[in-house]
């Protein structure tokens, strides 16, 4: 389903501000570059965007996204809007060379016409070449945009004809929302808006048993560590050393741990948008009533220290039990 309005300009205010200006006041570029992370909306703005050239209802430089023209944008088959994207890993000349063929014809249903280069970093030299004579003389009704992920891999001289637009990283909140309408559980939503802001790598990380199982173990690890120091590091003996080996799934499990202590300083600061783990919420409630802002603050920097001990190749039993002491040690802080 094509997001809405409302939907890219929370994601992208900046982006979707300056380009429905651009449309309303009829100052279109001929040649735009959306440059930014996977995941923060480029595509779909290229298409709002390619909308807005062509709605024939458009309300203040904002396009119906139901009429006829909107509609066929969407579905990929509209006569003068045209997307290449990369075949296999690159985008290859004969690709832009058919494009331009193309764009030589007269606009089937107006003299607009508009392309979208999906992966634009990805072209190859001859591809580059060939879509630099097509900018360097645009027609007048032809509007391009390019989307990249790496915008130092592109010539310079395609960078200079192109007006820019910068896509920042989503907050975790959007990122959480977008998560949940490609149908990842909120739960789980809620914890890999924090780990990552790729939606490929936050789905497959919401559907990875051993991840699921990681966050498992993090939190029981917590719920222990509460009462009884001795268990804990009983608990790391048995369920944490055999589940946590590689260095890199060690340093992510003391970011899952690190999340559970920022959860109760937003329940602190009435923050609930933000919680990591929102199933445990009433848990973690009655913990933050009992912790004050000094106890999670050295609780917060022992977890951090452990994570540069961890780069500096300290033993993971020693550092996960000395860890145990110290955020223990935390709650007799005042």
């Amino acid at each position: 389903m094509a997001e809405t309005h409302q939907d890219l300009a929370s994601q992208q205010p900046v982006a979707m501000k300056m380009l429905q200006q651009s449309l309303q006041k009829n100052r279109v570029a001929h040649a735009y570059l959306f440059e930014g992370g996977r995941g923060t909306g480029k595509k779909n703005m290229a298409l709002f965007l390619a909308k807005g050239l062509f709605c024939r209802q458009p309300d203040e430089g904002v396009p119906c996204m139901t009429c006829e023209q909107c509609s066929r944008i969407d579905q990929g088959n509209h006569p003068d809007v045209h997307m290449i994207e990369p075949d296999g890993q690159s985008i290859k000349k004969e690709q832009v060379k058919l494009l331009q063929e193309e764009f030589s014809k007269t606009g089937m249903e107006s003299k607009r016409k508009a392309y979208i280069v999906n992966g634009a970093d990805k072209m190859t030299v001859q591809a580059a070449n060939s879509l630099l004579k097509f900018l360097e003389e645009p027609h007048p009704s032809t509007t391009a945009i390019l989307l990249t992920e790496q915008i130092h891999q592109m010539l310079p001289t395609i960078l200079s004809r192109c007006q820019h637009v910068s896509f920042r990283p989503l907050t975790p909140v959007l990122f959480k929302q977008k998560l949940i309408a490609e149908e990842v559980h909120p739960t789980m939503a809620s914890l890999v808006s924090k780990i990552t802001n790729q939606v490929d790598e936050a789905i497959e990380l919401s559907e990875d048993e051993w991840f699921v199982q990681a966050r498992k173990i993090m939190l029981k690890l917590y719920e222990v560590l509460k009462d009884d120091p001795f268990e804990a590091m009983i608990r790391v003996q048995s369920d944490y050393l055999p589940h946590f080996k590689e260095k890199s799934q060690i340093d992510q499990s003391l970011d899952l741990f690190l999340l559970i202590y920022k959860d109760l300083l937003y329940i602190q600061t009435d923050k609930l948008d933000h919680l990591s783990y929102p199933d445990w919420l009433e848990t973690f409630r009655t913990d933050a009533l009992q912790t004050s802002a000094n106890q999670l603050t050295h609780q917060l920097t022992v977890i951090l220290e452990a994570k540069t001990q961890l780069q500096r190749n300290m033993n993971t039993q020693l550092l996960m039990e000395q860890l145990m002491l110290k955020l223990q040690g935390g709650s007799a802080l005042v």
